[in-house]
């Protein structure tokens, strides 16, 4: 995955500005899979800064233009893609659907909202990639629909290895702004963790189920 070095860190200092991630070693947070984390990203808070929130899509439509060229859909994951995927569809002047979770419970059951039509050209928006699993259901609703899914644009990946194995085996390229090596360089640019605690935040990367074990 080719990522652009200054656009990353910019994203990170960003991040970091904001609180959209929270780095905390000695006091870890707890995802909903029971994994122990030094690091806690919410990409929703982008949308409340404007000027944080022009530049990320500025920068989804130019890696959208870069890696994809034309395309005749944008669409968004449940739900952090929504928003973000909307306002780069306005930019580009293209239709927008999102994808949910789960087929909604009534009325027509819908899986995929909005039109969409066999054959489309149609690039996926995400915000945070973990595993990935979540956000390849998308493409395989999708994909399921007729449309021919060139890949997707996500704000910030964890580099996860399970992340590139199950993009790998979907066949799905995956472009983002920034990720996880990209906002370790920033954090200690700019201060915001030091030179020591790198070591443990690189071994959370690489073994995050069993982190608490290398603390």
């Amino acid at each position: 995955m080719k990522i652009n070095k200054d656009t990353a860190h910019k994203v990170a200092e960003f991040l970091l500005q904001i609180k959209a991630i929270k780095l905390s070693r000695t006091t870890p947070f707890q995802w909903a899979s029971g994994w122990q984390s030094p690091i806690y990203c919410d990409n929703r808070k982008t949308l409340s800064y404007p000027k944080v929130r022009t530049y990320i899509r500025q920068e989804y439509v130019n890696s959208i233009l870069e890696n994809f060229g034309q395309v005749d859909v944008i669409a968004g994951v449940a739900t952090g893609g929504i928003a973000q995927g909307a306002l780069i569809a306005q930019d580009m002047e293209l239709p927008f659907i999102y994808v949910r979770s789960a087929s909604k419970g009534h009325g027509l059951q819908n899986l995929i909202e909005g039109d969409v039509q066999e054959g489309q050209r149609v690039v996926v928006i995400e915000d945070l990639i973990s595993t990935g699993m979540s956000s390849l259901k998308a493409v395989e609703a999708l994909r399921n629909a007729g449309c021919h899914v060139v890949g997707m644009v996500a704000i910030f990946t964890y580099n996860f290895q399970v992340a590139k194995d199950n993009f790998d085996a979907y066949k799905c390229p995956l472009y983002t702004l920034s990720d996880y090596n990209s906002l370790i360089e920033t954090a200690v640019e700019h201060g915001y963790i030091n030179a020591e605690d790198i070591e443990s935040l690189k071994n959370w990367r690489e073994n995050p189920a069993n982190w608490n074990a290398v603390l």
